[in-house]
């Protein structure tokens, strides 16, 4: 990545661009105006959270609940509460029910219910109602203000509506404040960033157009791509987050490189060229490696992975594309009016003259060995908090304590039993009806090896509904057409499908009551197939499809960002040290998630609430997010440190010069980076907050700690070792 003088492709492409500068521009904008149109509507068309392990044995389970068995595709939950009233008594549920005549009415309501789950303490103050509706999840989003309006409050209750329609609806509203919020908060802050690193309103405002149009365009385009798939409603904070950061720092570098060429004299058109030939070399090809690290999200088989896998290979793409040519566009049409309207002349003129850079450099190369030892301590501990991660499936509590569905789940967890409001269901499909003798025996066979799993608290059937008979006695009362009747009402029971319910001793969420799933799906039956699913056997599935593709996407992204380092660089031991620095980064920052989002610490602070888990997308998306990102500071420190080496042939002198050539650029860019998604850490999804948390940390660490301490120090201590690499690499450069 020698950045020459020799005039290559991309000094040509800069030139070409800046004579058809115009015309790029006018291009640009009114595409952005276009996209900008669709983009602000399309949260309002993501109506799934992408938590649904498509294919494996849970959501077959689901799917044959809901088409062999009849039940109920989505439903609500109404928390009633009073401080006042009885809402036990006969008389409130009564008026409950009576309340809800007008939802009743609804062709797509199919049943409404009190909620019959045991509570965990005797609160007369609160009341639960199931409403289930005959539509699919996507269908019942799109009713969900219609059903909202005709659930009317009795007289001195309030009500909260819960349970997975709801929870999306208002992660729709919160998506949607939270793209205004980060504009409203890390827009204005980055552009005083700007104001400082640049000190003119040109130079500053360029960077945020195009970090603003890259996710424009990305939002956009997936508006349209919404009609033929179905996407994550958590895709837009993913897209503002990686859009904004990425495109501003990209732009950021090209405009450092274009107004150094006209600091040196050059003329407007070739300072252009030679930003493209120079800066913009270097970001195509960091960005390339982002869009590989991107696209080792597909090894991981869950749909909102895929659709985080489409916005951040989508938002790199725009930012990469706008960089290339809109961006020496408008450094062309602004020319030398960019540096223009100066704003903190002194603190400019300060900063230029600082000798900061050359004191950290040599300060580092006296004591290589030390503040090596001491930053490489540092990050190991802070990744010690990983081995006691424990990974979560959001729900309700990604959002914050003000949302209705929050709330609503809050006071279902204090009250109501989890363990049999959520329990384990198995469906049996049998080879001959189900209503056989023999297959009744075989059912209350299967029925009682499952009672002796341990770990089960209790299991339930058609058979324990009808009162636990003999096999023929069974049998005669399911022929019975009345019997049979109340039964597939009661979906326990349809053709040759048969479903069990299956409380555990556990809470859901938990490890115990995961290995019991597990335990469960290795349980035989002879003449039938069974198929393990519910909220517990989902996540089962949902972590297996993390961990199965996990080690794949690791060591797929690892050897890619090796490759192209090695290619980069000719170096086997820069693209190892490039590696090891990362995970070092990534498994610190991982820990302060762990730390802040489980443990609790510094939680109110940062206004967040603590969910005591880690999200199950976290460790995957700031994987591959940081690495990415990493491999762009890498890239540009390690390109001025060979292109003086080359020069020199002095390994400390080179490093001690590309430190000092770097160290300004990259920690500005790596401010404006931290400003960005440092915003999202205020926004109201837990998830995003999370992932703000994350990507704070990690570029903090490898701005700072790695980039400016530990690859200098290492450079220093292996010597001319660096740049050893085998002959025949030599000869084809």
């Amino acid at each position: 990545m020698k950045e020459s003088e020799k005039k290559g492709w991309f000094w040509y492409w800069g030139l070409k661009i800046y004579q058809f500068r115009w015309f790029v521009a006018a291009f640009w904008i009114l595409l952005f105006i276009v996209s900008a149109a669709y983009a602000q509507k399309l949260p309002d068309r993501l109506k799934d959270s992408g938590l649904t392990p498509r294919g494996s044995e849970s959501d077959r389970g689901f799917s044959l609940m809901q088409k062999k068995l009849g039940t109920a595709p989505s439903s609500i939950h109404i928390v009633y509460s009073s401080k006042n009233l009885d809402l036990t008594s006969e008389k409130q549920k009564n008026a409950i029910l009576q309340s809800l005549n007008p939802l009743k009415k609804k062709d797509y309501v199919e049943r409404i219910q009190l909620n019959q789950t045991s509570r965990l303490h005797y609160e007369k103050g609160i009341q639960l109602v199931v409403v289930e509706l005959n539509l699919k999840s996507s269908d019942a989003l799109n009713h969900f203000p219609e059903i909202r309006k005709l659930i009317v409050k009795p007289p001195g209750m309030k009500t909260y509506v819960d349970g997975d329609t709801a929870t999306l609806y208002d992660i729709q509203r919160a998506t949607k404040q939270d793209m205004h919020h980060s504009e409203m908060i890390g827009l204005p802050v980055a552009l005083l960033v700007l104001l400082f690193i640049f000190g003119t309103v040109w130079a500053a405002l360029i960077p945020l157009i195009i970090g603003m149009m890259s996710v424009s365009l990305t939002l956009g385009m997936t508006y349209f791509l919404s009609d033929f798939y179905s996407l994550s409603n958590f895709l837009p904070n993913i897209v503002m987050m990686l859009g904004l950061a990425i495109g501003v720092d990209y732009a950021l570098f090209l405009v450092s490189r274009f107004r150094e060429e006209l600091r040196l004299g050059n003329e407007v058109p070739n300072a252009v060229a030679m930003a493209a030939q120079t800066a913009g070399k270097s970001v195509f090809f960091s960005g390339f490696a982002v869009l590989i690290g991107m696209f080792g999200m597909l090894f991981i088989k869950l749909p909102i992975i895929y659709s985080l896998c489409l916005g951040g290979v989508l938002v790199v793409f725009s930012a990469v594309t706008l960089s290339c040519t809109l961006l020496p566009a408008l450094l062309g049409i602004f020319g030398r009016h960019i540096n223009s309207l100066k704003v903190f002349p002194r603190t400019q003129k300060k900063w230029e003259s600082s000798t900061v850079w050359e004191r950290i450099a040599n300060a580092v190369m006296k004591r290589p060995a030390v503040l090596a030892i001491i930053i490489s301590t540092l990050l190991l501990s802070l990744m010690l908090p990983i081995t006691r991660m424990r990974i979560g499936v959001p729900t309700a509590d990604v959002l914050p304590p003000s949302f209705e569905s929050r709330m609503g789940s809050e006071i279902l967890k204090n009250n109501y039993d989890k363990r049999k409001s959520n329990p384990i269901f198995i469906v049996l499909k049998t080879k001959d009806k189900v209503e056989d003798e023999s297959t009744i025996r075989m059912i209350q066979s299967y029925e009682n090896k499952i009672r002796r799993t341990p770990g089960v608290m209790e299991v339930s059937s058609f058979i324990d509904a009808l009162g636990k008979h003999s096999p023929k006695e069974t049998s005669i009362l399911l022929s019975l057409a009345a019997t049979k009747e109340q039964m597939e009402k009661e979906k326990l029971v349809k053709g040759n499908y048969t479903l069990l319910k299956i409380v555990p001793k556990s809470d859901p969420g938990t490890a115990v009551a995961a290995d019991l799933v597990k335990r469960m799906r290795k349980v035989k039956i002879n003449q039938a197939e069974h198929f393990v699913t519910g909220q517990t056997a989902l996540r089962v599935d949902m972590l297996d499809r993390i961990f199965s593709g996990l080690p794949y996407l690791m060591w797929f992204i690892i050897a890619v960002t090796y490759l192209i380092l090695l290619y980069a660089f000719k170096s086997v031991l820069i693209p190892l040290k490039a590696v090891v620095m990362n995970i070092l980064s990534l498994g610190a920052s991982l820990g302060i998630v762990v730390i802040i989002f489980q443990y609790g610490w510094l939680a109110d602070d940062l206004r967040i609430t603590s969910t005591g888990y880690v999200s199950i997308i976290m460790p995957v998306t700031i994987f591959c997010i940081v690495f990415g990102i990493s491999m762009d500071y890498e890239v540009f420190l390690i390109s001025r440190i060979k292109e003086e080496y080359d020069q020199t042939g002095d390994n400390n002198r080179s490093t001690a010069v590309g430190l000092q050539k770097t160290g300004s650029l990259i920690s500005s860019a790596a401010l404006i980076l931290m400003v960005v998604v440092g915003s999202f850490i205020f926004t109201n999804i837990e998830i995003t907050k999370a992932l703000g948390v994350g990507l704070f940390c990690a570029i903090f660490i490898d701005a700072t700690l790695i980039r400016i301490i530990v690859v200098p120090a290492l450079m220093k201590l292996l010597g001319p070792a660096n740049w050893w690499a085998p002959k025949w690499m030599w000869r084809r450069s």
